[in-house]
């Protein structure tokens, strides 16, 4: 039984505590995931050195400096598509969440280490906090009048009910959608690459004609790694467009 436990591919999820640390009934120890997490954060401010000091300054920029503006071009031509001139305003935020997500996505292809985006979570947690921020700039800029985007321009009185009904699941939802995309996606993506590892390794331990086949399993690993690193990006990407859509909303009071 142990044996099936160490070998199972939902192992790599498992957050084990490295440093304990409680305060009466709050737990709030140092984990494989918080490590991670820091880590992230911790590449990307080394980054973001290299290019204020190393970058800084010279007419051709360093490959660092190229790398992050372009990243920075992208989201801000994004924001101004859905949102306008007013979408400056989320560059900030919209840019650290894009290349938080895209590191905490890549470091986690790295062998023995944690992928915080495959717990729910966290994802969770991410999405949960835009959905409140979302809510946050609507009454900002609109006040009580926001909640005119329930009920939609011309629709019958009889069906107004219903609409209303319809758009507050729609509005409530999208904190599941955007938290499980992520999740799901890159939480798949590791639990094929382990089984293929694991099934890999089985061939080769076992021998004769089956060593020689493992190397085809492999080499389908590494392809799928390359797949899973576009995979990093792209769900980063979408998580962070759908942000901006929903923002975009809000900006736009519904119309």
């Amino acid at each position: 039984m142990n044996d099936i436990y160490v070998n199972s591919p939902l192992e790599q999820f498992e957050i084990i505590s490295i440093l304990p640390i409680h305060l009466g009934a709050l737990d709030l120890s140092i984990t494989n995931s918080s490590i991670m997490m820091f880590l992230s954060v911790g590449v990307f401010l080394v980054l973001s050195q290299l290019v204020g000091v190393l970058g800084n300054g010279f007419l051709l920029p360093s490959r660092w400096q190229f790398v992050l503006e372009g990243l920075f071009h992208m989201l801000s031509a994004q924001l101004k598509d859905n949102i306008g001139k007013r979408g400056d305003l989320f560059l900030p935020f919209i840019f650290t969440l894009f290349t938080f997500i895209l590191l905490a996505n890549l470091i986690g292809l790295v062998p023995y280490s944690f992928t915080v985006t495959s717990h729910i979570v966290i994802t969770f947690s991410l999405a949960l906090l835009i959905w409140v921020g979302k809510l946050y700039f609507g009454f900002r800029m609109h006040g009580l009048k926001l909640f005119g985007m329930f009920l939609p321009a011309g629709a019958p009185f009889v069906l107004g009910p219903f609409l209303i009904i319809l758009e507050l699941i729609s509005f409530t939802i999208t904190t599941v959608s955007l938290s499980v995309r992520l999740f799901a996606n890159m939480m798949a993506g590791h639990i094929l690459l382990k089984v293929l590892t694991g099934f890999a390794w089985t061939m080769m331990t076992v021998g004769g004609i089956l060593y020689f086949g493992h190397l085809a399993t492999l080499a389908t690993v590494f392809m799928l790694l390359g797949l899973e690193t576009g995979v990093a990006f792209i769900q980063a990407y979408v998580f962070c467009m759908l942000t901006v859509i929903y923002l975009g909303d809000m900006v736009s009071g519904g119309h």
